[in-house]
């Protein structure tokens, strides 16, 4: 762990880009987040070359020895990017962790998003404290999923493509399903969200939900409508989340 408590995180999304450094003890940022564009043809190389633009705005400030965290809309297996969402295909099965390690000429930790997110959530935001199983859903685009055990991250949760109903559920319960179908938030929750945290529930036994994405910023609108016997709650840090996470874990 770095000696120093602050760490570097960088949080890819498919619109945007997003770092900051981060006091690891407490999850504040030390600096105002930078944000650049995700550039329209999001290969590697594209992308290493934004995430060192960012580092670059901060390294000057940081110690040499300070930890950087990179998030990625992909699983992420040792090191290597098995997936992309909301990225280019050209990601699949690409050395992600070295290509980024190389661009900013130091060592990083590439992390998945939601993995990051739920860490943040855990360690600075709606689950401090909480032991037992914490399932973090961010609700977005698709469904991305972090499970944490008494703090432990079990990385690479695919649970957003759960089958309920015959189904991928994330192609009927993420946000966007409720965008592109024009439901309420009533016919949401009820017809799509309930099935999905009582198939969750019933499979994982968690101890509390933790509800992300930007959706999660009307959580009144939908979450009060669920009869689970799991607690759920929105998540606290909203879009700083990633970028917490991926310093926290960095600095591990």
């Amino acid at each position: 762990m770095s000696t120093h408590g602050v760490a570097l995180g960088i949080d890819i999304g498919g619109s945007g880009i997003k770092g900051a450094p981060v006091d690891i003890a407490t999850g504040q940022f030390l600096q105002p987040r930078a944000k650049i564009a995700t550039p329209e043809k999001s290969t590697p190389k594209a992308v290493a070359a934004i995430v060192d633009q960012i580092a670059d705005m901060f390294t000057a400030d940081l110690p040499k020895d300070a930890p950087i965290g990179v998030t990625i809309p992909g699983v992420v297996q040792h090191g290597i990017v098995r997936t992309a969402a909301n990225i280019d295909k050209s990601w699949v099965d690409a050395p992600g962790q070295d290509i980024f390690s190389e661009a900013l000429g130091r060592k990083c930790l590439l992390v998945n998003d939601a993995d990051a997110a739920g860490v943040a959530e855990q360690r600075f935001g709606a689950a401090k404290g909480h032991e037992g199983l914490v399932i973090r859903t961010t609700l977005g685009t698709g469904i991305g999923i972090a499970l944490l055990h008494n703090g432990i991250l079990i990385p690479n949760c695919e649970l957003g493509h759960l089958e309920v109903d015959g189904y991928d559920a994330e192609t009927r319960a993420a946000s966007s399903a409720k965008e592109r179908e024009g439901l309420k938030y009533q016919e949401w929750a009820e017809k799509r969200l309930q099935p999905y945290y009582t198939a969750l529930e019933n499979l994982l036994w968690p101890d509390l939900f933790v509800v992300g994405g930007g959706i999660s910023r009307k959580a009144d609108k939908f979450l009060p409508l669920l009869k689970l016997r799991t607690p759920i709650v929105p998540a606290q840090l909203e879009n700083q989340a990633g970028i917490v996470g991926a310093a926290a874990l960095a600095a591990d």
